[in-house]
């Protein structure tokens, strides 16, 4: 039983928020006209009347390399290849086209959709002999254009590679394909009382083969860690088609260069992976939410302080986020604060295995955080129909921001203590030639989700931002991609986070694994190192 509390934390308790140029030229995609099988749809629809997205290279600077197009002869190898998983349908290549952003179109004239390894295996081997550039898909939720053709390359969809192979219910690993999609991973592991040791907003699309291509972050990095921790191997296949197996379950194993290594978040362009094993965690039994009102920003860096101090190893999340976001997700999802209006709020998430324990210090943490100042006004939630709703405040930021116009899009690491710096910076840079600068992420982290919002894209605006958004990251010694890769729009930036031996020792590496440059092109390695 829990000691009595004041009266004070009665204020605690939740309240619920009230009710070459010419390769994509028009009518060139799909021109065979035949489809075979329906494409899954992507969780963002594009409303009937929207207007078409630009092709990139018309957007963009960018040159078609001299690989090869694809002929009706290669749709017939495809076609005994994958029986029944060629799609060629112009309509049902529009979506797998463009980026979940929808900034970017490429033209692909079709996609694949295989369901295994050797399948994968022998497509790759054919396009390696002919020159055919190739673009793994998995859910299409990126935010860098990693994931979307830039001209024609065939789409590599690993939607249709979603078994489970295994789960061990004592270590907790789980093997599974490439394709499975992280929300019903999610509810697979916890049906046996273990949870994924990543957590995204886009969950409900993105696939675990793409998460670790990419090397997504996301909400728990900040008590799990990286995929580089806790995905224990992985099944490859490489460009000529060869199948790298070294999908161990293995917690230990110090035989040689760590392989694996080399294809989280290389973002598909040293190899398809396949299958993946990661460790899965044990499933807390108790799960805390708290969300607060901070009346600055050094007061958001102070909670979080006293927030390690005081709870430990039961700290599983800390996310902040400002007042402009908080007024976007109101205006355009229609989702209520549940605390009075602040500059700053935070979402801080407990996890443990004793209720009453993590009761006992998360309140302990509350009436100090309240009784100091740090805190202006907070709520809590215990069950999980409450937490949902409060994390619903953090993880649908992306998706009010994409409903107020044109979204420029920057991940950052900083240095937390400056954090927010650029936000107010870039204010007063831009004035009145945007809609909204705002600033939210994983404050645990360091990992800043910088966003400027405009009525339509624009070449003055963005010249604004580019380089000066990273110009300033490298001047305080942070990385221009935190979390979400490189992908297409961040290849000929990477000069500002790392330096030239390594960019260098990287092209060595894509040309080593993949020499006729096939997997993936225009993404992730500068266009000249």
């Amino acid at each position: 039983m829990l000691p009595r509390r004041p009266l004070a934390w009665l204020a605690w308790v939740f309240r619920g928020p009230p009710g070459p140029r010419g390769a994509c030229a028009p009518g060139a995609a799909g021109s065979w006209g035949r489809r075979v099988g329906p494409l899954p749809r992507r969780g963002c629809c594009t409303a009937p009347g929207t207007p078409e997205v630009p092709l990139t290279q018309e957007r963009y600077p960018v040159r078609r390399l001299p690989f090869s197009t694809v002929s009706e002869q290669d749709l017939a190898a495809f076609e005994r290849i994958v029986p029944g998983g060629v799609v060629t349908d112009p309509e049902a290549l529009r979506a797998p086209n463009v980026d979940w952003l929808r900034t970017l179109r490429g033209c692909s004239k079709v996609l694949l959709r295989p369901r295994t390894s050797e399948e994968v295996s022998s497509i790759l081997r054919y396009c390696h002999e002919r020159n055919l550039a190739v673009n793994p898909q998995g859910g299409n939720t990126g935010m860098v254009g990693g994931s979307v053709p830039v001209f024609d390359e065939i789409i590599l969809s690993t939607a249709l590679m979603n078994r489970v192979l295994s789960f061990h219910s004592v270590s907790g690993i789980l093997v599974c394909q490439a394709g499975c999609i992280l929300e019903e991973l999610s509810r697979y592991v916890e049906e046996r009382d273990f949870i994924m040791p990543l957590d995204l907003g886009a969950k409900g699309s993105c696939h675990i083969g793409g998460n670790v291509a990419t090397n997504a972050g996301g909400l728990r990095f900040l008590r799990y860690g990286s995929l580089h921790g806790t995905v224990l191997g992985l099944e490859v296949v490489l460009a000529d088609g060869t199948v790298l197996d070294c999908l161990t379950s293995l917690r230990k194993d110090n035989t040689g260069y760590d392989l694996k290594q080399l294809f989280i978040g290389s973002e598909g362009t040293l190899g398809v992976i396949t299958a993946v094993s990661i460790l899965c965690p044990p499933k807390p039994r108790a799960v805390n939410v708290a969300f607060l009102g901070c009346p600055g920003f050094a007061e958001v860096l102070q909670t979080f302080s006293t927030c390690k101090g005081m709870l430990g190893e039961i700290l599983s999340a800390f996310e902040f986020m400002d007042a402009e976001c908080m007024q976007l997700v109101g205006r355009h999802l229609h989702l209520a604060s549940p605390v009075q209006e602040s500059p700053f709020y935070v979402l801080i998430e407990t996890s443990g295995s004793n209720a009453g324990h993590d009761a006992e210090k998360l309140g302990s943490f509350l009436e100090h955080a309240l009784g100091s100042g740090l805190v202006t006004d907070g709520t809590m939630a215990t069950d999980q129909r409450k937490v949902k709703m409060l994390w619903a405040l953090r993880e649908r930021i992306t998706e009010a921001l994409s409903r107020d116009g044109y979204v420029y899009k920057y991940d950052v690491s900083l240095p937390v203590e400056r954090l927010y710096d650029i936000v107010t910076d870039l204010r007063a840079r831009l004035g009145p030639h945007t809609k909204h600068v705002v600033g939210y992420g994983h404050l645990g982290d360091g990992n800043l989700h910088l966003n400027v919002t405009a009525e339509a894209f624009s070449p003055s605006l963005l010249g604004a931002l580019e380089p000066h958004v990273y110009e300033w990251t490298a001047r305080q010694q942070g990385s221009v991609s935190a979390e979400h890769g490189v992908g297409f729009r961040k290849r000929d930036v990477l000069g500002y986070s790392k330096p030239h031996e390594a960019l260098k020792l990287m092209q060595q590496l894509k040309a080593l694994l993949d020499p006729k440059g096939i997997l993936n092109p225009y993404k992730t390695l500068p266009s000249q190192a």
